[in-house]
């Protein structure tokens, strides 16, 4: 089976086939016997065309334009001449239209723009109107050409992106220096990439220390520091000396080659509204055909009305009816959305959920590695009867087997007294519930005060020390070996710099906010104060997921998490967002994703989805008005032809043109 999919925002054609079956050489005969241009695959188009190659690319509107002022000369200098002076203009024009219908007609669509339009130049001729032709298809190419740059506008937002990966790169060997395809490099592949350069894949920092601009990721203005060891994202800009890194990423995984595929997947999830337009443009134009039959035969056989009138009128509603400007008033605002988002640092998995998200009334925040850093530090240690060094050694040796932002702040904890850590055996993690290891025979367990309630309820005097630990704000962790209760540990988080101004920004677009964590009520209490906002604690995945459905029972409800624990709530949630560097579970299962850590965009992504809907609405309502109007004033005979292709092009334009207010301002 052969599969083909042709993406909008970055024009790229995929095709899924059996290659013992079909080669690249067929494929590419079939595209351009289609009448379509292919660019190789590894292949940029140049943004800055030649004076001479932009004016082949016109040169049919040219030609077309000349032979219009030929055929205005010839009219006036041979009067005589009169209606034929404009026929080759309309020959011309309508050839390509013709090719056109004949394409579409082969794919068994009879019924596009260009059936139209050669209907009515057809019958415009057989009426002697051949000026009136003329100027149909002439402004058909003009408005071809004006919709075709109003896309490549909207475009341009994944133009830039797909440009930010250079095509070749430095590869070290030993000490040569050898320039390479970017699409030939592989994992543990060193690169060097100079000041000014960007780089062509994922990869590990290997010199000490680097300055990179990612603002073209990550929407984040200032350049970012990292060390050696640091992964560093395809696209980002090295601003400050030569580096030397190892690549991470496979050909056509990195960070931008992601992107991309999110957003063309993103095509493949159309907006509720825009499926309903798909579907109501499958049988508009049919039925608006028969209808423009009857206006020109009704008249005429039941009033005794002039044939030539209503057949010129008729021609007239023809292509008044074409749907173009509805058909794009969609996808134009929803592609221009995406790529603002993405411009922003935030993906947004496809038109459903952009438009879900203008929706939201709610946004249910996880605290650790969302509205807080995710990286706690211990700030107590309390033991109860073994040795701190002797239990300690084995709580780190049951913490190696997760990578759980408590756990690697415990390790660090132990690194920094020196403790040695053991090697532990049957690792088993219990979400929610902590997690449960074998070491030296010992069965050790680590986990929350509530799940080790069954220990800590026999010890009145562990009770008391929890409740004071988490009245600082602490998290506080159990251990026990052999089921005996050996110590806590007390871990504090640091909040976002940006969570309070989250918070904040949500509730003066009238959004509110409630916080969902396992961690125990006091500290989340703690958190919750500080960033002025509701909260659950105490809460399992399968609480976080009833959460999350008590709030939707009042308003659509947004979540916004990074852990494998987080997963089943993003997914119950009317709308996912994942962090940036959360777990791959929660980035895919979420429905939007922010390429950093700041949460403050959340604010920006629900109001550009708001926007865009408002775009949305208003291009509907301008390309079904303007219809109305010229459908009555062509009906009336006040306007004809000429007017009503002006009107059809206006509008696509119009709405296109609307569509782009979405994009960031001064940005390509």
């Amino acid at each position: 089976m052969i599969k083909a999919r042709i993406t909008f925002a970055s024009l790229r054609l995929t095709v899924e086939f059996d290659a013992s079956r079909l080669n690249l050489s067929q494929i590419e005969a079939t595209v351009t016997g289609l009448g379509y241009g292919l660019s190789g695959v590894s292949k940029r188009a140049d943004s800055k065309a030649s004076i001479t190659e932009r004016l082949l690319q016109h040169r049919q509107l040219l030609a077309l334009t000349g032979l219009m002022i030929a055929g205005g000369i010839s009219r006036l200098v041979l009067p005589e001449m009169g209606a034929w002076a404009f026929w080759p203009a309309v020959l011309w024009g309508l050839f390509p239209i013709m090719k056109g219908v004949l394409r579409q007609a082969g794919r068994g669509n009879f019924f596009g723009m260009e059936t139209l339009m050669t209907v009515a130049v057809i019958g415009a001729l057989a009426l002697g109107e051949s000026f009136e032709a003329a100027m149909v298809v002439f402004l058909f190419m003009i408005g071809e050409k004006l919709e075709s740059l109003a896309a490549d506008r909207a475009r341009s937002g994944v133009k830039a992106l797909m440009a930010l990966t250079p095509d070749t790169a430095i590869l070290i060997r030993g000490d040569e220096r050898i320039e390479v395809m970017a699409d030939s490099l592989r994992p543990g592949d060193l690169i060097e990439v100079r000041p000014g350069d960007r780089l062509p894949v994922d990869a590990e920092l290997l010199t000490e220390a680097g300055s990179f601009d990612e603002s073209a990721l990550t929407g984040e203005s200032l350049p970012v520091e990292y060390v050696a060891g640091n992964r560093i994202l395809a696209g980002s800009l090295v601003t400050d000396r030569l580096v030397q890194l190892r690549v991470q990423s496979e050909p056509g995984e990195n960070a931008i080659d992601r992107i991309l595929t999110l957003i063309e997947e993103a095509e493949a999830h159309k907006a509720p509204v825009e499926r309903f337009i798909d579907r109501f443009s499958r049988w508009y134009t049919p039925l608006m055909m028969v209808i423009a039959g009857l206006v020109i035969v009704l008249p005429p056989l039941l009033a005794g009305q002039p044939w030539d009138v209503w057949v010129y009128r008729g021609l007239a509603l023809l292509l008044i009816a074409c749907p173009c400007a509805l058909i794009i008033s969609t996808p134009a605002a929803v592609t221009s959305a995406l790529a603002a988002a993405t411009r922003k640092g935030i993906l947004i998995k496809g038109g459903a959920a952009l438009e879900q998200l203008a929706s939201i009334r709610q946004v249910a925040f996880d605290k650790t590695g969302t509205l807080t850093l995710g990286k706690p530090e211990v700030t107590a240690i309390v033991s109860f009867g073994l040795p701190e060094t002797e239990w300690l050694s084995l709580v780190t040796a049951v913490e190696k087997g997760t990578s759980h932002p408590l756990a690697l702040a415990i390790l660090a904890e132990a690194e920094r007294r020196g403790i040695h850590v053991g090697v532990a055996d049957e690792i088993t993690v219990l979400a929610g519930h902590g997690i449960h290891g074998v070491v030296k025979g010992q069965n050790i367990r680590v986990g929350s005060p509530a799940a080790m309630a069954e220990v800590v309820a026999c010890l009145p005097a562990v009770e008391a020390e929890i409740v004071r630990l988490e009245e600082q704000g602490n998290t506080v962790v159990c251990a026990s070996v052999e089921g005996e209760f050996v110590g806590l540990l007390a871990l504090s988080d640091t909040l976002r710099s940006d969570s309070g101004d989250a918070i904040e920004r949500l509730r003066g677009i009238g959004v509110g906010s409630v916080m969902l964590t396992g961690d125990n009520p006091r500290a989340a209490k703690a958190i919750a104060n500080q960033l002025g906002m509701d909260f659950r604690a105490g809460l399992l995945p399968e609480d976080k997921v009833n959460a999350v459905r008590a709030l939707q029972a009042s308003a659509p409800v947004a979540m916004v998490g990074d852990g494998i624990n987080d997963a089943p709530a993003l997914r119950t949630a009317d709308i996912g967002i994942a962090m940036g560097q959360g777990s791959d579970v929660a980035l895919e299962t979420a429905d939007a994703a922010l390429t950093h850590d700041r949460v403050g965009e959340v604010a920006d992504v629900i109001s550009l989805s708001r926007h865009a809907m408002a775009i949305i609405r208003q291009n509907i309502a301008l390309a079904l008005g303007l219809k109305a109007i010229f459908l009555v004033t062509s009906l009336m005979g006040v306007t004809g032809l000429m007017v009503a292709v002006l009107a059809d092009s206006g509008a696509t334009a119009l709405v296109t043109a609307n569509a782009l207010r979405l994009l960031p301002k001064g940005k390509d």
